[in-house]
């Protein structure tokens, strides 16, 4: 089973072990001789256990104290305009981009994946989409910000828009309702697709944004936004680690379809989501602030994408080292709140922040 704990950080995804049951001829894809209907025994505890994970860290944005955030927006002299530019184009993109997770995961990919462990898991993904959802409406709200404004940036802002078209783009069969797949070229485009989703949407195009916002928590600006993005990025780092998983057993369960030309043309999708968020990251860090950088954003995620790349079987394109060491400590940090203070939720779910 992966550990999620790596967020792309020095553990290498999609680390199989002895979890299938191979004197079973069950498979994880379009299995007629597989009962939906019937989860055990487990063929994929790899599915289960990330299932197990996801209801351990269950949590909702109202938990969240956003008084402070309030404050600070309002305030004149609180933040700098590149400061607000950056809050604003993250909020912009996170907005969109998970609803067009969570569509995926409803429409397309839960009809193909008929294996019911990884279907329990997806489930339970689509209800953390929805959570994610709900955060940046929390957000909007607390701040008083213009919904329009937000949620049509993916219209406004190029960079934006770049990113969302190309997700669009590379998971078509995700999104068509008639697609199926009857034989080797359509199992490619839907391990390309799933590619796609987990491996570049919330692999890559997600994680420049973490990096920025968790800057903003550890400079002690924005607490409650950057506590928010906290959870959500533990949250896709396990939906990260299933995909990778999944894409593997895909792979396993049918050689045929990596090819050596299947393979370069999921480099080719991976190096080019690398050059869109790297164009977001100078869109939204126009000068440097916190400590932040639009170069060594991109060394960033120059160094997220070879670890993306090594967890699918793929070689690295970029020996890019990571600048943000500091990313595992605010992944794994707990919340740590006076007794008096805290609710008994923050006990009994904000505990579960570090693996």
């Amino acid at each position: 089973m992966t550990n999620p704990q790596d967020a792309g950080l020095g553990v290498t995804l999609g680390t199989l072990g002895n979890s299938k049951d191979t004197t079973k001829k069950k498979s994880v894809l379009g299995n007629s001789a597989t009962d939906p209907n019937k989860i055990l025994p487990i063929t994929y505890k790899w599915a289960r256990n990330y299932y197990k994970q996801g209801v351990a860290n269950n949590w909702t944005p109202e938990e969240v104290p956003m008084a402070s955030d309030v404050e600070l927006w309002k305030s004149k002299d609180g933040l700098s305009e590149d400061e607000r530019r950056m809050v604003l184009w993250n909020l912009g993109f996170f907005s969109t981009a998970e609803s067009l997770t969570a569509n995926n995961i409803v429409l397309t990919i839960y009809k193909h994946v008929t294996n019911p462990e990884c279907r329990q898991y997806l489930l339970r993904q689509a209800f953390e989409e929805a959570i994610h959802t709900d955060t940046f409406i929390y957000c909007c709200d607390s701040l008083s910000l213009d919904p329009d404004e937000i949620y049509n940036m993916y219209l406004t802002i190029p960079s934006i828009e770049d990113k969302d078209q190309f997700v669009v783009d590379i998971t078509k069969s995700l999104l068509d309702p008639n697609f199926q797949i009857r034989n080797t070229k359509d199992m490619q485009q839907f391990v390309f697709d799933l590619v796609g989703f987990y491996v570049i949407m919330e692999g890559i195009f997600f994680y420049a944004g973490f990096a920025m916002m968790l800057s903003m928590l550890r400079n002690h600006k924005m607490i409650g936004v950057g506590e928010q993005f906290q959870y959500i990025l533990r949250d896709e780092s396990i939906h990260l680690a299933f995909g990778v998983d999944l894409i593997n057993t895909i792979k396993e369960e049918n050689p045929e379809i990596w090819t050596d030309e299947f393979k370069q043309s999921l480099i080719d999708a991976i190096k080019k989501s690398v050059d869109l968020e790297q164009k977001y990251a100078v869109d939204s860090l126009p000068r440097g602030i916190l400590g932040l950088r639009a170069d060594v954003v991109n060394e960033y995620v120059a160094h997220i994408a070879d670890r993306r790349l090594e967890s699918i079987g793929l070689p690295v394109q970029y020996n890019a080292k990571n600048p943000f060491p500091w990313m595992s400590e605010v992944i794994d940090l707990a919340k740590e709140k006076n007794f008096f203070e805290s609710r008994v939720t923050e006990y009994q779910q904000g505990g579960s922040l570090g693996w």
